[in-house]
Parts: structure tokens; C-alpha cells; sequence
């Protein structure tokens, strides 16, 4: 690839992601994109109306960014919200129990039926974030996933709410991510928060 035009080709290719990223529901039957997003606005809505919590987990930079949006749903959409990443808990559950658990272990002993678990995985198949899934499922809790990389990654088959980006390198699955995620608050800010900040 030529450099001058590199910048130019990575643009197109992440925004052409986007336009072919792909929703499904627990049956893994296809949603049109915008009906997703509205069923994940409304649902979030009721969670909030609820009082339910929303847990964010993801590894690395999807750690990063699940952090991100933990803060930017509690400053300005009023969520109550949860990561499970401080870096104590990370610490003693890896060393206590096992790098599996350090999401599933805190879901077992908080979450309820009236939250919701959003996953970030690039690879859609890290051990720790189809834990937390299973156990959010255990709990009845809404799930939704973000992936990305091979189309059948095991979290895109677990979720109520499934968004894959069809990208097959970290970065760029990670960028189709943040845009997707702040697609999502922007939306729900616009429809119950009087717009985006």
C-alpha cells in the first residue's frame, strides 16, 4: 500500500465496516442495523427507568473503552453503571480464582434481571468476556455484544442484541466500536435526554 493514500484507504475501509456491520438477536436471526439500535435505546431506557445497572466489560483497549462509556452513560445519560475492571478486583480475582472469572465472578454477585451486560471484543471470543456473558444470562439480564474478526466468534451467538464489524485487525474493529457505542448514547441521548452534550 502506498503511503500517501493509506490514510484515505484505512478512512474508507473502517466507514465501509460500518455500513456492512451486521445485527442479530439470540436466535441469530439478521436485524436491520437502525431497528437494533432502537431496540437497544428502548431497552436501555427501561433498564435506567428500573434502576438496573449496566456493566461494561472488555480487555485492552475494549477495557479502555468500556470504562469510557461506563462514564460517559453515568455523567450524562444518569445509568447506573459498573465495569468490573479496577485494577484491585482484576488483580485478586486473577490471582484468587482464575482470568476467566474476573468479570463473571462480580456479575454472579450483582447483577439482576432488570440490567444489562454490554461486551467489547475485538476477537469476540475471549474466555473472560463469553464468561461474563454466560453468567449475565444465568441472572436473565439483557446482553448485548460488540465483535468483530471472524464472523462466527462465540459471543455474536449469545447475545439478546449482537453487533458484529466485519474487520480483521484490532485497531480498526476497535475504532468501528467506539463509533458504534457513542452511536448508541448520542441516539438515546437525543431521544430522552433533550440531545447529545
Amino acid at each position: 500500500m502506498e503511503l500517501d493514500c493509506h490514510a484515505e484507504t484505512y478512512f474508507s475501509d473502517i466507514l465501509s465496516a460500518l455500513k456492512q456491520a451486521i445485527c442479530t438477536d439470540l436466535s441469530f436471526s439478521q436485524i436491520e442495523m437502525n431497528e437494533g439500535l432502537s431496540r437497544w435505546i428502548e431497552k436501555s431506557e427501561t433498564c435506567r427507568r428500573a434502576e438496573g445497572f449496566f456493566f461494561f466489560c472488555g480487555n485492552g483497549a475494549s477495557a479502555t473503552m468500556a470504562e469510557h462509556l461506563s462514564h460517559d452513560c453515568f455523567q450524562n445519560a444518569d445509568f447506573l453503571t459498573e465495569t468490573v475492571s479496577e485494577t484491585s478486583h482484576i488483580t485478586a480475582i486473577s490471582n484468587d480464582l482464575s482470568y476467566e472469572e474476573v468479570f463473571a465472578y462480580r456479575i454472579s454477585k450483582m447483577m439482576k434481571d432488570k440490567d444489562m451486560l454490554i461486551t467489547i471484543s475485538s476477537s469476540g471470543n475471549s474466555p473472560n468476556v463469553i464468561g461474563a456473558i454466560e453468567e449475565a444470562r444465568k441472572k436473565s439480564a439483557f446482553v448485548v455484544t460488540l465483535s468483530g474478526m471472524s464472523e462466527g466468534n462465540k459471543s455474536r451467538k449469545k447475545g439478546d442484541l449482537n453487533f458484529y464489524i466485519p474487520l480483521q485487525t484490532y485497531g480498526m474493529v476497535e475504532s468501528a466500536h467506539a463509533v458504534l457505542l457513542h452511536c448508541w448514547l448520542d441516539m438515546y441521548l437525543d431521544k430522552y435526554k433533550g440531545g447529545r452534550h
